[in-house]
């Protein structure tokens, strides 16, 4: 999971760590892609996760559908010859990340439309980040529905091609938010959770390994390659079910 692809703010910025420098991404790519790795769209990454396919492959998400990915991620891709998911915020081409400015997250341009079809004609996917990236969980039941439906369809109809991955803004959902994704026509969806996907997973709730711009390239490898990211999902697991068996019990 990336965010920006783009030197890191100064430090005290808040959430510096989304931005991954250039040259740090096109070295955790190319290290992987000399380990025997492909990267991997969702959509391409589909068949693994259903268990029809196998082989040394792992996903490259990117939310929000920041202008540096364009400019420094997608070269790297093509280079490599690897494939990736961005969840493009549907109602704001070449806007900004106006749902960070309060938070002090510096301003940051989203791709217009033709940056947009430009990452689409390279073999990239597209995929969709609701409407206005919103809290679906806060929304009103068809509100919610409408950002999940209206951007699939408005980024289908501008770009002529099919969308089926979609990212929860935030990691907000629910089981019910997850209804209404599968009932949209999407295929998959992905989470903030951290850790590996695994082929018992429920393909609307996809846990994403985390990747920040202070992270060296060892222990990106070690987060990617080994069960380090599994093993931490499952300790917070059984500590959620630890919790939830405790409250049940009083």
């Amino acid at each position: 999971m990336y965010h920006q692809i783009t030197d890191m703010p100064p430090k005290g910025t808040p959430y510096r760590g989304l931005c991954v420098p250039a040259k740090k991404f096109a070295q955790q790519m190319q290290w992987l892609k000399r380990l025997g790795y492909r990267g991997l769209s969702m959509q391409d990454l589909l068949p693994y996760l259903e268990g029809t396919k196998s082989g040394k492959v792992f996903g490259i998400t990117f939310d929000d559908g920041y202008t540096n990915v364009h400019d420094n991620a997608l070269p790297v891709l093509q280079a490599l010859g690897f494939t990736a998911t961005t969840y493009f915020v549907a109602g704001h081409p070449g806007g900004h990340n106006h749902w960070d400015i309060e938070k002090g997250i510096p301003r940051s341009g989203l791709m217009n439309e033709q940056q947009i079809q430009n990452w689409a004609r390279a073999g990239q996917e597209i995929g969709s980040h609701t409407l206005d990236h919103v809290h679906l969980t806060q929304l009103p039941e068809n509100e919610a529905r409408r950002q999940i439906e209206a951007s699939k369809h408005r980024l289908e109809a501008v770009f002529g091609v099919p969308v089926t991955a979609f990212c929860y803004p935030y990691g907000d959902e629910s089981a019910a938010i997850r209804e209404m994704t599968r009932q949209a026509g999407y295929t998959n969806a992905t989470l903030t959770v951290k850790g590996l996907a695994l082929k018992e997973d429920d393909l609307f709730g996809l846990p994403r390994v985390t990747v920040s711009g202070n992270i060296g390239l060892i222990a990106f490898l070690i987060k990617c390659l080994t069960q380090k990211e599994h093993k931490r999902r499952v300790k917070k697991e059984r500590k959620k079910e630890r919790k939830t068996t405790l409250s049940l019990t009083e």
